[in-house]
């Protein structure tokens, strides 16, 4: 009899734990290069899951680091690099990552402020020359494009003069807000959505660079059908003109 209590006793345990599971708000851990497009299909997915969805948002460099460090997550969405590094970790299961799309790097200035021209190598130069201070994220996907081109333009050390290199490029953009930067270089879907901010356009061709984003279910995520379920909304037809609307590119 008692063995038979036991028995029960554990699959109520068993079926409570699961019911947990299926209602519990979905947990994702998603870089800033897709928040203004993860923040519009949300919504979407709720109504038709039933499921919320608990978003936190950062730096895919940052991402990395918190997980390392414990941070639980049903979905993960970030660069390829940073969920290439969560995979090696152990933090994902062996379900291949799911490409959502890329975004190029760009320029953008105070909005209102006169847009400077950087068409080529030349005007690139020439702007960030001018400049009184340029602003990006130290910590940000875009960095290394960034430093190859001062490399290449040959001003890298004069930038390194007048470079703010912020935690992320919400502190980038509020540089440019308060004045303290006139030039603002990061992601073309971090800048149209930024306030205060307009978009001048990418890099000049010859340092067109782009960041890919993923998506992939961690290894703990409570309910990996949903994770898998919200994965392929961001994928659908219905979410391409979104992504472009948002500065991204299948």
């Amino acid at each position: 009899m008692r063995r038979t209590c036991a028995i029960a006793a554990v699959v109520v345990t068993c079926v409570m734990t699961s019911l947990v599971a299926q209602t519990a708000p979905l947990r994702v851990i998603a870089s800033n290069g897709v928040k203004t497009f993860v923040e519009a299909l949300v919504p979407a997915y709720e109504k038709s899951s039933g499921r919320k969805v608990a978003v936190t948002y950062g730096t895919s460099s940052g991402l990395v680091t918190d997980i390392a460090g414990g941070a639980r997550f049903d979905v993960f969405i970030a660069t390829v690099d940073a969920v290439t590094q969560v995979s090696k970790g152990g933090k994902l299961t062996t379900d291949p990552h799911t490409v959502l799309g890329h975004s190029q790097v760009g320029v953008g200035v105070r909005q209102g402020a006169r847009k400077p021209r950087i068409g080529t190598a030349a005007e690139m130069k020439q702007t960030a020359l001018e400049a009184k201070a340029v602003t990006y994220a130290g910590n940000g996907a875009s960095r290394p494009h960034i430093d190859a081109m001062w490399q290449k333009l040959g001003i890298a050390d004069a930038v390194k003069a007048k470079a703010l290199l912020e935690q992320g490029s919400e502190r980038s953009i509020a540089r440019v807000n308060a004045g303290d930067a006139d030039v603002l270089i990061t992601l073309i879907s971090e800048i149209l959505p930024a306030p205060g901010i307009d978009l001048v356009g990418p890099l000049p061709a010859e340092f067109r660079s782009e960041v890919t984003f993923a998506a992939a279910v961690g290894a703990a995520a409570a309910d990996p059908a949903a994770a898998r379920a919200l994965i392929a909304s961001l994928v659908s037809a219905g979410a391409t003109p979104i992504l472009r609307q948002k500065g991204l590119e299948r």
